[in-house]
């Protein structure tokens, strides 16, 4: 389900940012979220979880998965934490960290679409969720997007409205703006921070970087639907008809709402990211 504020709406999230993420992206991420409500006014303020994401709020780690594993794609020796200033505690990086993107997109950014708290956290919940069913709403690292989803009927149908897709016009053009160079050589500096946040939602010997990577090729492989998105309400809340696109998960289902041109402008600084991000095939 869709739901004008959960998460995928909040995400526009994904991927955005710091992925996209982040994808955010992750780092660009860049929240994602595959319900929504019909049109509504959305909320004024976002809630700022009171304590740090642990372990119990976060998804549970594929049963599939080993705990511990060979990294397949390490940090670039030497890059993590390279400056002379060591890196805070994890708990109290906020101020870091919001300096560092403040460099990036600029300060007038960083407060309009970045939850100010707990961010290395939020941002490392929501990379780990991209490639599942759902994100949780109240960790999500961006803020929801204004105004309501727009539906529209085309003749016995509802479809998702082409006019949807302006909504995420500012994000977009931030996104499009992003030196991605830049945004590595931040995120490899904050590595540790991340590694620990995400050995601390319960994965012991398993490393973010391969995560991260996961989740953008799971972005990646977004298919673009032909035709209109057709929409069908069997409660409350808006679900696509298309089986196989409900049945995705939740950071595609966030690219799909967005529309395919601005998820190209995503996926393009997504795939530049993971070249910078990844190691080449052995």
């Amino acid at each position: 389900m869709w739901n004008k504020t959960d998460p995928e709406e909040s995400f526009r999230n994904k991927v955005i940012w710091w992925a996209a993420g982040i994808v955010a992206a992750a780092l660009i991420g860049v929240g994602v979220y595959y319900r929504f409500h019909a049109p509504q006014p959305a909320p004024t303020s976002t809630p700022v979880p009171a304590a740090p994401p642990t372990a119990s709020n976060a998804p549970t780690p594929l049963p599939s998965a080993p705990q511990t594993q060979a990294i397949q794609h390490p940090v670039p020796a030497g890059s993590a934490s390279s400056s002379n200033k060591p890196l805070p505690p994890l708990n109290a990086s906020d101020a870091t960290v919001l300096a560092a993107l403040d460099t990036l997109i600029g300060h007038p950014a960083v407060v309009r679409f970045i939850v100010p708290k707990n961010v290395i956290r939020r941002v490392v919940v929501t990379v780990d969720s991209l490639p599942r069913a759902k994100v949780a709403a109240d960790l999500r690292p961006i803020q929801p997007t204004p105004g309501s989803t727009i539906v529209e009927r085309q003749g016995g149908i509802t479809v998702l409205s082409q006019r949807n897709f302006a909504r995420y016009a500012p994000l977009i053009a931030i996104v499009s703006r992003l030196d991605v160079n830049a945004l590595a050589k931040v995120y490899f500096r904050l590595y540790p921070l991340f590694q620990q946040a995400y050995e601390s939602l319960g994965y012991p010997g398993k490393y973010f970087n391969d995560r991260l990577v996961q989740a953008i090729d799971s972005l990646l492989a977004t298919p673009t639907p032909d035709g209109p998105i057709t929409l069908v309400r069997p409660k409350v809340f808006w679900q696509f008809a298309d089986a196989k696109l409900e049945a995705l998960p939740a950071g595609q289902k966030l690219l799909i709402r967005m529309g395919p041109k601005n998820a190209a402008i995503i996926e393009a600084k997504l795939r530049q990211f993971r070249t910078l991000i990844a190691s080449p095939p052995q």
